[in-house]
């Protein structure tokens, strides 16, 4: 068992729907330690694969791709889910969906900072049927970068998502895998 699974199952919780409330640690009030293991973890996976921008969705994956970046000594970029006053020029869009608000997002990125000579590495906190991160991966096939790896810090095994980014060929690697979850209790994938 590795430090992101013993800690979801010492302070996380199930809520109904099969949702995972990890907000002590990771997506609301942020362990900053944890936060700096998981980029170094994520960098570790992914150093040898020629990684030039981390590139998220706001809010939660923000957390995660800052520390990953600066093991990894690039930019982060984060499509950001309203089109704010600040955004000009050309951009990339995609419509997401979010599971957890049960909410469609039209995500936008800047044309300026994502080009055909980026390698990106897509960061973020879940993975449950993928929807953010095929947004993601429309941006990047937009701009004409290549996606050198996804890491995610809780994948939901039991749902679509991390499936079908496998069978598609992407390196994708989830530190903590969750098998099932049943009567409020959460199993992990034995790898």
């Amino acid at each position: 068992m590795n430090f992101l699974e013993e800690r979801i199952l010492k302070d996380g919780q199930v809520r109904p729907g099969n949702v995972v409330k990890v907000d002590s640690f990771l997506n609301h009030q942020l362990d900053v330690g944890l936060l700096d293991e998981v980029g170094k973890a994520f960098y570790e996976k992914f150093k040898d694969a020629g990684i030039t921008k981390i590139v998220t969705v706001e809010a939660s994956g923000i957390a995660i791709a800052v520390p990953t970046a600066r093991y990894f000594g690039v930019p982060v970029l984060f499509a950001k889910k309203a089109k704010s006053k600040n955004l000009d020029g050309d951009l990339y869009t995609a419509k997401v969906m979010s599971f957890t608000y049960g909410q469609e997002y039209t995500v936008t990125l800047s044309k300026k900072y994502l080009n055909s000579s980026d390698t990106v590495l897509l960061v973020d906190d879940f993975l449950a049927v993928g929807k953010a991160l095929q947004g993601l991966i429309s941006i990047c096939d937009q701009a004409g970068a290549k996606v050198g790896g996804i890491g995610i810090a809780i994948e939901k095994s039991f749902q679509e998502g991390g499936k079908l980014l496998r069978e598609a060929g992407y390196p994708l690697y989830s530190l903590a895998r969750i098998a099932s979850i049943d009567d409020g209790k959460i199993s992990f994938v034995q790898e």
